[in-house]
């Protein structure tokens, strides 16, 4: 059984890719989504689109504001979890009742606790992701909460995965071949 993961920045192919890859393990899919509209047509045609690109074959679970330990035990061990994405769930799970989610310690055992899980399930996983810290900084506080959570956990997750690909442009570059650490240049 295998954890992969999928990274980005928006638009990037990250969704197209990690569905080519679940399609290919030849098993039943389940896509578990969190993306939820809330009074925003944009982002409900986005949603749409996401649903209507997808095999009519692979089941959807919409899990925006249902606990992790509701939803993953339904996940047959011989499916492959397709994750789209986690960073909607992390946002859903940290302010989807309309609260702040209180201080970055909160925040940081939540997302831990969703990443756990999902790295610990017994069937494959594919987990797509949002790359959070290449952009501006955010302007407001919870904003920036958000992204240092995320890519702390996008951190942990790729750590532990048998897989990660950073998508850019459509391509999709191996991370587990890069380096962790850095080296120093050496002139031979």
């Amino acid at each position: 059984m295998a954890l992969v993961v999928f990274t980005g920045g928006a638009r990037s192919g990250k969704s197209a890719a990690a569905a080519r890859l679940a399609e290919s393990r030849r098993s039943q899919v389940v896509v578990a989504v969190a993306g939820v509209a809330r009074d925003d047509a944009e982002m409900a045609a986005r949603i749409e689109q996401h649903r209507a690109d997808r095999p009519a074959a692979w089941i959807t679970l919409e899990v925006a504001g249902v606990p992790i330990a509701e939803w993953l035990p339904t996940v047959p061990a011989d499916a492959v979890l397709l994750l789209d994405c986690l960073g909607t769930l992390l946002s859903d799970v940290l302010w989807g009742s309309g609260a702040e989610p209180g201080d970055e310690a909160a925040a940081e055992t939540l997302a831990r606790v969703l990443t756990d899980a999902l790295a610990g399930r017994a069937g494959d996983t594919i987990i797509v992701t949002n790359e959070v810290g290449m952009g501006v900084v955010p302007v407001s506080a919870s904003g920036r909460l958000f992204r240092d959570v995320l890519g702390r956990a996008n951190a942990r997750l790729v750590a532990s995965a048998d897989a990660a690909y950073l998508v850019v442009c459509g391509r999709s570059i191996d991370l587990c071949a890069a380096p962790a650490d850095p080296a120093w240049p050496t002139h031979e």
